[in-house]
């Protein structure tokens, strides 16, 4: 089977973290052809889907003594060629945030991959539906209490009544941009009026749960159903649990309010062609569900000793085979 990343540039990506590097070297142990692309790289032409593409070839990491280890020389390209899209059976579309225009151009242009031929993950028009903040907000039920605005008197008026908030910009990724913002604080007006670009672009504030000191919880999803979970804890230097911001991971477990979760959002995920997706919980509420470039499998396989890209693949080739 033919399966194409598009990703960002190949020597950008950390092979002992980055989630879509451990779905191309399961799908290469699984026997499959893997073939890269970026996203500048795709056109329309006749009505298809085009790219410019290169095979790739991995040398596996290893996990020795708890610790991925690879290679300098990790990857092995392909001389490029220009194709169409369907003669691959499966698109992975994996470039990171942020969801900008050149983002949203080209899932427009995977629009026009025939999926009665090729599989796409996620659907272009999944992703464009789910900004990453706000589409959480439709489950009610799991998320905390949470406004959307650019508004500063709207602003002001929530984080006096909750005291303790998040701020959150729409459009950023790995924890850029998120404040820690309380009543009274003399910087509120300078925060917001640089947060919203002078009460211009709307901002994600939620009421800040104190079990955020706890950790914050990554879950994965495929199809709808949790397959792995790690738990993300600030530094001490730091309020933020991502790991882009130097936070560490710890080993954990699904509790049964997060099962719930999933099952909650599973049918509207399944609806609308996200297939994988990494969901944000802390305290028992959904923060955020991501279904961009979602990682974290090289950090839970660590921990728990699972191979969850080999599950992501099988996966794939199950749905291209029925």
């Amino acid at each position: 089977m033919k399966l194409l990343f598009i990703i960002d540039p190949i020597h950008r990506l950390d092979p002992c973290h980055d989630s879509s590097v451990a779905m191309m070297e399961a799908a290469q142990l699984l026997g499959h052809e893997v073939f890269i692309t970026q996203a500048n790289l795709l056109f329309v032409k006749n009505g298809q889907a085009w790219a410019i593409l290169q095979q790739v070839e991995l040398v596996p990491i290893d996990l020795v003594n708890g610790r991925w280890l690879t290679v300098d020389n990790w990857f092995k390209l392909g001389d490029s060629f220009l194709t169409t899209l369907d003669i691959v059976d499966a698109v992975f579309m994996r470039t990171d945030p942020p969801v900008n225009d050149a983002y949203l151009y080209a899932t427009y242009i995977l629009d026009y991959v025939d999926q009665n031929k090729t599989l796409v993950i996620n659907a272009p028009e999944g992703i464009r539906s789910a900004n990453e903040k706000m589409y959480a907000l439709q489950f009610t039920e799991c998320v905390p209490e949470t406004i959307v605005s650019a508004n500063k008197q709207v602003i002001k008026d929530f984080v006096e009544a909750k005291q303790a908030t998040i701020l959150k910009p729409l459009g950023n990724k790995a924890g850029e941009g998120i404040l820690f913002l309380q009543a009274g604080d003399r910087n509120f007006n300078s925060i917001i009026e640089l947060s919203t670009m002078q009460g211009q672009i709307p901002v994600m504030v939620q009421t800040y749960l104190p079990q955020a000191k706890e950790g914050d919880k990554r879950i994965i999803l495929l199809d709808g159903k949790p397959i792995g979970a790690l738990n993300r804890l600030a530094s001490n230097s730091d309020f933020r649990n991502n790991m882009a911001t130097g936070g560490t991971v710890a080993q954990t477990s699904i509790t049964a309010r997060e099962e719930e979760i999933c099952c909650y959002l599973a049918p509207k995920l399944q609806q609308d062609g996200l297939i994988f997706v990494g969901i944000d919980v802390i305290g028992g509420y959904l923060t955020e569900v991501n279904v961009t470039s979602p990682t974290g499998i090289r950090e839970i396989d660590r921990l728990d000793g699972t191979r969850l890209g080999q599950d992501v693949i099988k996966w794939a080739v199950r749905r291209v085979d029925n």
